[in-house]
């Protein structure tokens, strides 16, 4: 029998737009959301009330960036999150939010990291993993939470979430709460990359090849599509290796 995990009915059928706490403006965290405005922009067009998505981040855009992440000359020296979110409002009209800031504890559906450290991760857990005021406004209740992480040619994208309702299947066999890439690998046994910023792109290239962020970046994004669309998945992630050109699913188990 086939193992899946049902949609929260809230994201399918929410009273308020569906909030995103974006973490991360670099390689990964600007392609991506690039991505989340072409799914707005689809959702809505569906009759759907789409996304609304504060991006985090208090880095300056440098000349490394340019090429590889998604920012041109005239953006060197301006704050990464208030330079993506102009231009994403401007070409998708919409009105989300730029935080010049590192994330601390805001409340979203869906919380996604695409940062290069370990302990923005273990932060994250923290309070996804916390006990929730049930009180709380449905448009500050933590669901899910997709992380990116790469290296040069390689990377994954994994989805994990609280406790979602289930309904009762006799078709399937179905998993109420996906375990989080914290509860999948030993953050804690990792060590810190301490590695400095690139001066130039021919650096920054040597650390993450050229695609790997933007190839990373649809693929995790079609798995949240899935969950909007399809309302239910069997995988809650993937690797990827550009080097060989494969793709492995990970697929939910009870």
């Amino acid at each position: 029998m086939k193992v899946i995990h049902f949609t929260d009915q809230y994201l399918i059928n929410p009273q308020h737009e569906i909030t995103i706490a974006l973490i991360g403006a670099g390689g990964t965290g600007s392609q991506t959301l690039t991505c989340l405005g072409r799914m707005d922009a689809t959702l809505k067009a569906l009759g759907h009330p789409g996304l609304f998505v504060t991006l985090y981040d208090p880095d300056i855009v440098t000349l490394a960036n340019k090429g590889r992440q998604l920012f041109s000359e005239s953006d060197i020296g301006l704050n990464k999150a208030s330079c993506l979110i102009t231009r994403i409002n401007r070409f998708f009209a919409t009105d989300w939010e730029a935080v010049p800031e590192a994330y601390t504890e805001q409340g979203a559906n869906i919380i996604i990291t695409c940062t290069d450290n370990v302990a923005s991760r273990l932060f994250v857990h923290e309070i996804f993993h916390k006990e929730q005021d049930r009180y709380i406004q449905p448009y500050d209740r933590f669901m899910y939470w997709i992380d990116f992480g790469n290296t040069r040619y390689t990377g994954q994208a994994i989805l994990g979430s609280r406790n979602i309702n289930q309904p009762i299947s006799k078709k399937y066999k179905t998993v109420s709460r996906l375990p989080t890439v914290t509860e999948l690998f030993d953050y804690t046994k990792m060590k810190e990359n301490n590695a400095i910023p690139s001066c130039s792109l021919a650096e920054a290239l040597k650390k993450q090849d050229l695609f790997i962020n933007s190839t990373l970046a649809q693929l995790g994004c079609n798995l949240l599509w899935k969950l909007f669309i399809e309302c239910a998945i069997e995988y809650q992630g993937i690797f990827l290796n550009l080097d060989t050109l494969k793709t492995n699913p990970l697929k939910i188990k009870q």
